[in-house]
């Protein structure tokens, strides 16, 4: 596999200039992917710094650098904490993540992510596991696909949804991607029929992969892992994750809540560089029509001690 056809790496030189990298840092790529950002991170680092890049697909293995500052880590960003510690890893400069789908993800029709064509309705990021995006669209209760779909997808009348997927699994199993595609069919808006399917297969997903936890847990245990003055750099794709890195760079938790001191003052782990989160520019956007939704939204750790 070519590395440059599996991921475009978004937004690069906004996301190198927001780490800060210093030459002798320890940094950390949570989502690897094809490497882009991974490469572009070993390009700033002098021979004393180190980066260790997590990603939990077995395809990702073949893109990872011969370098030996690098260190590939094969593990879901969930426990990232406890990969590094394992390591010796106790402290970070910097962390990154690019929460985006993986273009290879998307072209790669036998892994069931898009809903252009016919292949396995799989979805797994991580091929070693066990449950499909079927065995969801089979087994859930009608009640169960809405909630996923009105939460996930943030799709409206979700239980008309349920009930073809319901009305069509009770005749035949929903097994592949066109099978699902098919038993939407009835209730799929004939003018926005891309938007609503996009939006059905990325709640699946989010629900198969377990997304938002992990992203909840990676955030919470970045805390503890950065250094003082260290920066969080998060690249979020849709408004459910970039909620929760606002409010996480906010306030220290997923939840948006202010904590106060003794005196009443709000306090806050971060400094919060982007006010407003990073777009890319038009001229990206022309070129790689992917990162059109990407926001990034970086802060940078507070000595609390001070």
């Amino acid at each position: 596999m070519a590395i440059e056809t599996y991921h475009i790496p978004v937004m690069l030189d906004e996301c190198i200039e927001a780490l800060d990298i210093k030459a002798d840092g320890i940094y950390v790529d949570l989502t690897m992917g094809g490497g882009g950002h991974t490469r572009e991170i070993l390009n700033h680092l002098g021979t004393e710094g180190h980066l260790y890049s997590l990603d939990q697909d077995p395809d990702a293995v073949a893109n990872s650098p011969k370098d030996d500052r690098h260190t590939f880590v094969a593990s879901n960003f969930r426990f990232v904490r406890g990969a590094l510690r394992h390591r010796g890893v106790e402290g970070v400069d910097g962390i990154l993540a690019d929460l985006g789908v993986s273009s290879h993800h998307f072209d790669a029709k036998h892994r069931g992510f898009s809903f252009r064509g016919e292949a396995p309705l799989d979805m797994r990021m991580n091929t070693r596991a066990g449950r499909t995006a079927a065995d969801i669209v089979n087994t859930y209760t009608n009640d169960a696909l809405s909630r996923i779909f009105a939460e996930y997808g943030e799709l409206e009348t979700t239980w008309k949804i349920a009930n073809c997927i319901e009305r069509a699994r009770n005749i035949s199993p929903i097994v592949t991607t066109a099978d699902l595609v098919e038993a939407v069919k009835p209730c799929t808006p004939p003018k926005d029929e891309a938007k609503f399917l996009t939006k059905l297969f990325q709640a699946l997903r989010i629900e198969l992969n377990g997304e938002m936890e992990a992203l909840k847990m990676a955030l919470e245990q970045s805390l503890k892992l950065l250094k003082p003055g260290g920066r969080l750099v998060i690249m979020s794709y849709h408004s459910l994750e970039d909620r929760l890195v606002k409010n996480f760079m906010r306030s220290g938790n997923t939840e948006g809540r202010i904590e106060k001191d003794f005196f009443g003052r709000a306090t806050t782990p971060f400094k919060v560089i982007t006010r407003k989160a990073i777009v890319p520019t038009e001229e990206e956007v022309a070129r790689n029509p992917r990162s059109r939704s990407a926001k990034l939204r970086v802060a940078q750790k507070l000595n609390t001690e001070e």
